[in-house]
């Protein structure tokens, strides 16, 4: 993963951050867990956020070349100490195409989803590798790769969205993150923090987390996403142009397939029902199992 210059190390002997043009409340360094990593990866805040913290911090913090995330220190696998980020094992998010990321994804989920429902098929008589129940799964598309969703018309500026998702998420009516802090990690781009860190939550669907990163890098051009919140395997990001037809919403919805499976699978069970979720909505939640 290529680096910025990372200024988190200062807070060792600077904990308010004066230094960086910051006043940072108490808080906490964590260090990666590779050998590659020299130093801290990231900073939280020892008190759970509140509304109006991000707006608060952010926008200084981007001056200082750190960028603001949640993270949910509450989850059952613990907070960021617990998550054994690794960011050398990271490659860098520009040197993958988006579109043949998802395309590689959707080709392998779709594959997977009709050899577990031909094994199940198997044991009732068998069935076709591309069955009716995959057909229905990913219905109104079929096994191969439908292509990227065309870009909505920005309704809100990509900041001003990122504060109000991120104080939904701070303000306890939110079911996740349990226990949501106000981090800083040094990135180029929101859409790069889970590489910045060497975030290991996607690890059962893809084990280097840039490839998704080049994904978040694209749906920030096309729908203005944000990075918001982290936990061990969970992800939320702001949508500052989300679908508002039911068409867009279901060529968006592949890419959420592609990109990860088991929003749907283990979800509404149809891309068609899941698509519905979609249109309008200001937040994307992600989960890998």
């Amino acid at each position: 993963m290529a680096t910025l210059p990372n200024p988190l190390p200062r807070l060792a002997s600077d904990p308010s951050g004066r230094s960086l043009g910051l006043q940072l409340p108490p808080g906490r360094l964590i260090d990666g867990c590779d050998a590659s990593s020299d130093g801290p990866v990231l900073w939280h805040a020892e008190q759970a956020a509140a509304p109006g913290n991000w707006t608060a911090l952010g926008a200084r913090a981007t001056r200082a070349g750190l960028l603001p995330v949640l993270v949910d220190v509450g989850g059952g696998q613990g907070g960021p100490e617990k998550w054994e980020l690794m960011p050398g094992e990271a490659s860098y998010p520009g040197d993958h195409d988006a579109e043949d990321v998802l395309a590689d994804f959707w080709e392998d989920g779709a594959a997977a989803d009709a050899e577990d429902e031909e094994a199940d098929g198997e044991a009732d008589g068998g069935e076709g590798v591309w069955d009716d129940e995959t057909a229905e799964l990913l219905a109104p598309f079929g096994p191969d790769w439908p292509g990227l969703a065309p870009s909505p018309a920005l309704t809100m500026d990509p900041l001003a969205c990122a504060a109000q998702v991120a104080d939904l998420l701070t303000d306890g009516s939110a079911s996740w993150p349990e226990k949501a802090h106000l981090a800083l990690v040094p990135a180029r781009r929101s859409a790069d923090i889970p590489a910045a860190l060497g975030w290991p939550g996607p690890l059962n669907h893809t084990d280097d987390v840039a490839r998704l990163c080049a994904v978040l890098r694209s749906w920030e051009d096309r729908f203005g996403i944000r990075v918001v919140a982290l936990g061990f395997d969970l992800l939320a990001v702001s949508v500052a142009a989300p679908p508002a037809t039911a068409d867009e919403a279901e060529a968006v919805a592949a890419e959420h397939f592609a990109f990860c499976p088991d929003n749907i699978t283990q979800g509404p069970g149809s891309l068609r029902e899941y698509a519905r979720e979609l249109v309008g909505a200001r937040v994307w939640h992600f989960w890998w199992d």
